[in-house]
């Protein structure tokens, strides 16, 4: 017996495509099954001006495989010298629909990030002016504050201070991984969102921890109590439409992943769908992953919802996803999320 649902084509809120041979490998991974994503800016040296955003679209744009269809929505990365000329010229292009806030050391490639909020004070009022919406990666940096408190001190410290200051600031916070973040946005007003990760929904803490460390469990922010992942998955699966997909698929080599010091990111980009039609399965809400993971996002960023359409399809032996992605780099894990899944994409 089969079961199936179709439904808009979804867009992915936060993606990671990195850039050259890594490039190459891994876009066709999204552009299978997402019209658009919010494209990461953390390259090195990061995507800083809006020449820098329309040359990498470019490259984006050449590496798509012919056949395939889709659209990169550039960011630029905030530091403490973007020109808010330069911001306002290229969102009124249309080149560039968000600015990413990475606190400096906060996760891959943020070096460049903000330390001193003050001196980005006159950017963010003029992406208030001009409606641009600011990404933030929500972790506070301070050495004495435990690594699983970061997200709900940065909401204190940070993010609250932020939004009272720059009235209109249109805000995503990305990647949640607490109940302090559901809570915070649900709290607030519209202007006001969040993007949820597909692993985020399945993994805690312990599936990094227990019976020795899982390298390609490890992300940032990291995977928190397994009552914080349950809050996520109510929020996830409510309807509620400041609730966003993003799947923050991360690519990084296995030896750069399975080494002493390994870096952060779980690669989801190929088979976030079908998960996430067995986790609103799971938790009686299929009705309700189109506004998920193919409205809601639109609605935020006031872009059209798109008109093609994908059909996830249910069947009785469990699907098989490809355990690696090959690159030029080296082989990049797919992210395993430990149980059987039996949707596909069709």
């Amino acid at each position: 017996m089969t079961q199936s649902i179709t439904i808009r084509r979804p867009d992915d809120w936060h993606l990671h495509l990195r850039d050259g041979a890594m490039l190459q490998a891994v876009l066709p991974e999204t552009a299978r099954h997402f019209a658009r994503a919010i494209i990461m800016p953390n390259l090195v040296p990061p995507v800083v001006t809006g020449d820098h955003a329309a040359a990498y679209r470019d490259r984006i744009l050449s590496a798509l495989p012919d056949g395939m269809s889709f659209e990169p929505l550039m960011t630029l990365y905030l530091t403490e010298n973007t020109d808010p000329q330069d911001l306002a010229a290229a969102a009124a292009s249309g080149l560039v629909k968000a600015v990413k806030l990475y606190p400096a050391g906060a996760t891959t490639n943020s070096a460049s990030g903000v330390r001193d909020f003050d001196k980005v004070r006159g950017v963010l009022e003029k992406m208030a002016e001009i409606g641009l919406p600011l990404c933030v990666h929500g972790e506070v940096t301070d050495a004495d504050i435990d690594i699983f408190d970061r997200e709900a001190v940065f909401i204190e410290r940070v993010l609250d201070p932020i939004r009272r200051a720059t009235p209109g600031l249109r805000v995503v916070m990305e990647h949640i991984t607490t109940a302090d973040g559901v809570d915070y946005v649900k709290s607030q007003d519209s202007d006001l969102g969040a993007t949820i990760t597909t692993h985020h929904l399945i993994i805690n803490r312990n599936h990094i921890l227990v019976g020795g460390i899982k390298p390609h469990y490890y992300c940032l922010p990291v995977a928190k109590r397994e009552t914080h992942r349950l809050a996520l998955r109510a929020a996830a699966t409510s309807g509620d439409a400041r609730f966003i997909l993003g799947t923050d698929s991360a690519p990084h080599t296995d030896a750069n992943k399975e080494t002493a010091c390994g870096c952060a990111g779980c690669f989801t980009a190929t088979n976030t769908m079908a998960l996430l039609a067995h986790v609103f399965e799971e938790d009686g809400a299929l009705d309700r992953l189109e506004d998920f993971a193919s409205r809601n996002g639109p609605r935020f960023y006031g872009l059209p919802v798109n008109k093609d359409t994908i059909t996830l399809t249910k069947t009785a032996e469990p699907t098989v996803f490809p355990q690696k992605i090959d690159s030029n780099d080296g082989p990049v894990t797919v992210f395993d999320p430990g149980f059987p899944v039996f949707w596909t994409v069709t």
